[in-house]
């Protein structure tokens, strides 16, 4: 009895002889992870505004194929994956609360494939709680709807780790029905060859994180290929390598086009993060939990223990899960979740000198299964009197946590929401003084004030410089051009005898080609 019961919470109990039942077992096995990420797309129209305006970086991401205005300069780190996954959206219009919803549906749908790339690894229950784990973070909801690389990157690590595991698992067990919760119901693969579907989901997912960001993909994938090399699974290494050259190879022929080549655009991206070397970000990555959407320099104070105290808890759900995967004899795939992640999170704890929320998002994606092994495993295990004290401690756990990332969420995006509209009021300053398409500006925050305007944007110095001062006096003697300084700030040489205006915290500088 004990055993039949097991079987049917992992989800691998055959039925005997029952016409479809295999199809009906999956459907059961799907539904909650459908109704997961369902869920995780609601939250995100709910919470996060649609009309919520676009951000620095997604400006820069969106006006490589939006029409409403020249492309921004596209800085050596950056890849064109999301600029090509707007694309369907920005190409024709410029509705942001459009592409929002479009976002929060895509985000949806792949937090349902990845979570379904582990099916058969563990139990659907779990993986369900592992879906929503993830999708209630406060960083996951923010940047769930936005033309943003990290949440791509996180479901594409997903799938990635699951399908190999899926290839493996399929390879070993061919010809063997078992009710572990490590192999699938159904093997019907020829041994070491895996399935198809896993090794076509291992080059999809590989390519989707290439695609959107090449360094990070090969951090998260030097576990998988360390395994694949080990256990010669020459076919899911071939899949993998494969999915990391299609989805880098624009990068790398862009590198040798406008960079350089592949080592200068390397170089140019280290000088940009700062210069990648030894740095313990750790700390910063905590300060940035409480909502800072970029933490450079990143000082003050750290956010609320309440805000933080999931980080903590969850290297110590990610260990437990291991400690059941090792007494169940399934270590493969928590070994697996959880050596992907400390890759993915590496770089970004102790390679870089400043820290973002967004950038440890795959790390977190791959912590959930095991986390979520844990939780399960706690509130099924006691016995007696024991099982509604873990029930009601966990729950009170969950609850806490909750209640701080929707607080964190919801300070974010009304901060975020009124930093975008005083964008947005700049934008429409500057056409009241003339400052129409085509236009040029320069100066503080020019690149996103620049697409809200419909302007293109130009910097002789710093990380997005594109120009020279004597092309950006050229160019404003031809189309109407501004120079956005601090209240404070003091404009270019070349900008002093063009008319200031106060708007703010900001003095526009108006060229006279304008008025």
């Amino acid at each position: 009895m004990a055993d039949s019961t097991h079987a049917i919470i992992s989800g691998t109990r055959r039925s005997a002889a029952v016409p479809g039942s295999g199809r009906a077992r999956r459907v059961r096995g799907d539904a909650p992870l459908a109704a997961v990420a369902a869920a995780f797309v609601l939250a995100q129209l709910v919470l996060v505004r649609p009309g919520m305006g676009l951000g620095w970086d997604e400006t820069v991401y969106v006006s490589q194929v939006s029409p409403h205005a020249p492309a921004a300069f596209f800085s050596a780190p950056r890849a064109r994956g999301v600029s090509l996954l707007v694309a369907p959206i920005a190409s024709w219009s410029s509705s942001t609360a459009l592409l929002r919803v479009y976002l929060a549906l895509l985000s949806g749908l792949g937090l349902y494939l990845a979570l379904r790339a582990w099916r058969g690894l563990f139990p659907s229950g779990v993986l369900a709680l592992a879906g929503a784990l993830y999708a209630s973070l406060w960083v996951t909801l923010f940047y769930g709807p936005q033309a943003m690389p990290n949440y791509w990157v996180a479901i594409g690590a997903l799938v990635c780790a699951g399908c190999l595991l899926r290839v493996r698992a399929d390879g070993r067990t061919a010809g063997r029905a078992t009710v572990r919760a490590v192999t699938r119901p159904r093997m019907r693969a020829p041994a070491g060859g895996g399935d198809r579907a896993a090794l076509s989901g291992l080059l999809a997912g590989a390519a989707l994180m290439a695609w959107m960001r090449p360094v990070d993909a090969v951090w998260v994938a030097l576990p998988l290929l360390a395994l694949a090399l080990y256990e010669r699974a020459w076919k899911a290494l071939a899949a993998l390598l494969a999915g990391l050259a299609a989805g880098a190879a624009e990068w790398v022929i862009e590198a040798y086009t406008a960079y350089g080549g592949l080592l200068q655009r390397l170089s140019d991206g280290s000088a940009i993060q700062g210069g990648l070397g030894w740095h313990f970000a750790v700390v910063d990555q905590l300060r940035s939990l409480g909502g800072r959407a970029l933490c450079r320099p990143c000082t003050g104070a750290l956010p609320n223990p309440v805000v933080t105290a999931w980080w903590f808890v969850l290297p110590l759900l990610a260990a437990a899960g291991l400690v059941l995967a090792v007494r169940a004899r399934r270590t493969r795939p928590t070994l697996v979740a959880l050596a992907c992640a400390a890759t993915a999170a590496f770089p970004y704890l102790f390679l870089i000198g400043y820290a973002a929320p967004r950038f440890l998002l795959p790390a977190y994606a791959l912590l959930a299964v095991p986390v979520a092994d844990a939780l399960a495993h706690l509130v099924r295990t006691p016995a007696g009197n024991w099982r509604p004290l873990a029930l009601s401690l966990t729950a009170l756990g969950l609850a806490v946590h909750l209640g701080a990332q929707y607080a964190v969420l919801a300070h974010t995006v009304d901060r975020t929401t009124a930093d975008r509209i005083a964008w947005d009021r700049t934008a429409a300053e500057l056409h009241r003084l003339g400052v129409r398409p085509p236009c040029l500006l320069t100066g503080e925050s020019a690149i996103p004030i620049a697409f809200y305007t419909g302007c293109g944007s130009a910097a002789t110095s710093g990380n997005n410089a594109n120009s020279t001062r004597e092309e950006i006096v050229r160019t404003a003697r031809r189309i109407p051009a501004a120079a956005l300084t601090t209240a404070q700030g003091s404009p270019p040489d070349y900008a002093r005898s063009w008319t200031p205006h106060r708007l703010g915290d900001l003095r526009l500088y108006v060229a006279p080609s304008a008025q």
